[in-house]
């Protein structure tokens, strides 16, 4: 796959996940979103604003890997 962070991400539309926190303003999100044009590409950014503008991109092998990897960590069950 092509370098993903040379791969323009405008027009991505991003979900977010949020949960422990406070609520409101001060809730911790990440979000989510396929980034246009390529091919099971991912960026994952914080929503809050001291991280606005910094991404992390991923495959959907890698984020798969990452999210699986997480729960069997954590002894999350699905």
């Amino acid at each position: 796959m092509k370098d993903l962070y040379s791969l323009p991400a405008d027009g991505a539309r991003f979900e977010n996940f949020c949960g422990g926190n406070l609520g409101g303003e001060h809730e911790s999100c990440v979000e989510v979103g396929a980034i246009p044009g390529a091919e099971a590409a991912f960026a994952i950014r914080d929503n809050k604003p001291e991280g606005a503008g910094l991404e992390l991109r991923f495959s959907e092998a890698e984020l798969n890997d990452f999210a699986l990897g997480w729960a069997r960590k954590q002894g999350l069950v699905f």
